[in-house]
């Protein structure tokens, strides 16, 4: 007879046990993007709803905003980083291929020995890590540390009406680990590869190898695309992630979507028909859309404005290139 492998024992359940964010030094006006771009400060504010956002310094790489907002979420958690089982990082705007930037993120925490892996999703990319982060400790215990990250001015073209006004930077991180009782519901997750050109760049990276005179690989969308499929097919997502957690629309204290604009977000309030007095987060009005980073940082936010508070449910849902989505419910720590 065969030897049979032990399975792994995990803990029951999972949950955030602290947050973290980073925000770049500078601060951008919309006046200021302007000066690159046919816009105004009223046009940029009606249909987006920024007000201004961060772009990092050249100091201000992948790791040490990462490794900023990692600081804080381990200190949230009580925690340090020897303690970490693994680390997951999600960014798409990482320009070397290899190695991932988590392993660079890992070291210079202390976090020698943890695993340490990148998460491409694009502005879904957050929800999918929390989501293995979470299996991860149910199924092996232990703690994960989850970023997000991302210098997304490092891929815009500031001449591009329709993605320059938009982006920011930044990083925001989470610590999950055991829990007695449910704190992470369900990942409801997947991907529309049929809207692959939506959120794209313009030219792929072999490009500059086999034509010198190509510019730079620049960020693209087409906004209302995006916006048609996230208020309209993402909502029924978060639907889908609400009941998979047990529980309804009423039972939502805070809700925490991707901040791509205030239209969408507005929008899909009016959608889910969310309680009045669910505390919605609306960070990209003053950090623009920081992609993988926006959920923790707006999360973060909410913590420090004391909106929210201990054990308050909230629905968080990411969604972007892809087109890629994922959505879960998790109690506030």
């Amino acid at each position: 007879m065969k030897a049979r492998i032990t399975p792994a024992v995990g803990a029951p359940h999972a949950r955030v046990l602290g947050v973290g964010g980073y925000r770049p030094r500078r601060v951008v006006t919309n006046e200021e993007v302007c000066e690159r771009i046919d816009s105004s400060d009223e046009w940029i504010r009606t249909r987006t709803g920024i007000v201004t956002r961060g772009w990092a310094e050249p100091d201000e790489t992948l790791t040490e905003m990462a490794v900023a907002a990692s600081g804080k979420a381990l200190a949230a958690a009580g925690i340090t980083a020897d303690a970490l089982g693994g680390l997951i990082v999600a960014t798409f705007t990482h320009l070397w291929q290899t190695p991932a930037v988590a392993t660079g993120i890992a070291h210079r925490l202390g976090a020698d020995r943890a695993a340490a892996f990148d998460v491409s999703a694009g502005c879904a990319g957050f929800v999918h890590a929390l989501a293995l982060a979470s299996h991860t400790v149910r199924a092996e215990g232990g703690h994960v540390l989850v970023v997000g990250t991302e210098r997304m001015t490092d891929l815009l073209d500031l001449e591009d009406r329709a993605t320059a006004i938009i982006f920011g930077d930044g990083a925001g991180a989470m610590v999950v680990g055991p829990s007695e009782t449910p704190a992470i519901g369900p990942v409801i997750w997947g991907a529309d590869g049929s809207q692959q050109d939506a959120v794209t760049q313009t030219v792929p990276w072999d490009a500059l190898r086999d034509d010198r005179e190509s510019r730079w690989p620049a960020l693209t969308q087409k906004g209302q695309q995006v916006f048609r499929w996230a208020v309209y097919e993402v909502a029924e997502v978060a639907r889908r992630a609400v009941a998979a957690a047990g529980l309804t629309m009423a039972d939502i204290d805070v809700f925490v979507p991707h901040q791509a604009n205030v239209r969408i977000i507005d929008a899909m309030v009016r959608g889910l028909d969310l309680p009045e007095s669910t505390v919605v987060a609306r960070d990209v009005t003053s950090s623009g859309n920081t992609s993988g980073a926006s959920i923790p940082l707006a999360v973060d936010a909410l913590l420090a404005s004391n909106d929210v508070g201990p054990g308050d449910l909230a629905l968080l849902i990411g969604f972007g290139a892809g087109l890629s989505f994922a959505a879960t419910v998790v109690a506030m720590p």
